[in-house]
């Protein structure tokens, strides 16, 4: 049988796992959003995606009431924000935690709409415009 997770070995995983994907995660930081403020275990707020371990060990479990639950679950139904709320009660292994984490970061991946994708190349002549035509046919017929 595996040990359980410890809150600060689950955020590590975490934060590492969050930012080989992409995320630039800042830990520890406040939310304060929808109603909601509490330490977030990690947070990267341009891209609106993080992570928060609920557990006895960090007396964390009352930072968050249902209420206040309950409007962070509407915002990431809306989608405006991807928290992925790990809670003690569910023992976890590293393995089980990571797998997790992954699927949560797969769901959020499919649902952000993609990005076209920009030049870096600076034109630099300035743009020619066409002449406009008129949307009429040439109904003039020529004479004889």
């Amino acid at each position: 049988m595996h040990d359980p997770l410890s809150e600060a070995e689950g955020c590590e995983l975490l934060s590492r796992l969050f930012r080989d994907s992409g995320l630039a995660i800042r830990r520890n930081v406040t939310f304060n959003e929808f109603g909601v403020k509490f330490r977030i275990d990690g947070w990267d707020a341009k891209s609106r995606v993080g992570f928060e371990f609920l557990s006895s060990e960090a007396a964390d479990h009352d930072d968050l009431t249902l209420g206040e639950f309950k409007r962070l679950m509407a915002a990431q139904q809306r989608g405006d924000l991807a928290i992925f709320i790990v809670d003690e009660v569910e023992q976890l292994t590293a393995a089980g935690l990571m797998a997790a984490a992954r699927e949560f970061l797969d769901d959020v991946a499919a649902r952000r709409p993609r990005r076209r994708g920009v030049s870096r190349r600076r034109v630099t002549r300035p743009a020619v415009r066409k002449k406009a035509t008129s949307a009429r046919p040439n109904t003039r017929r020529k004479q004889r």
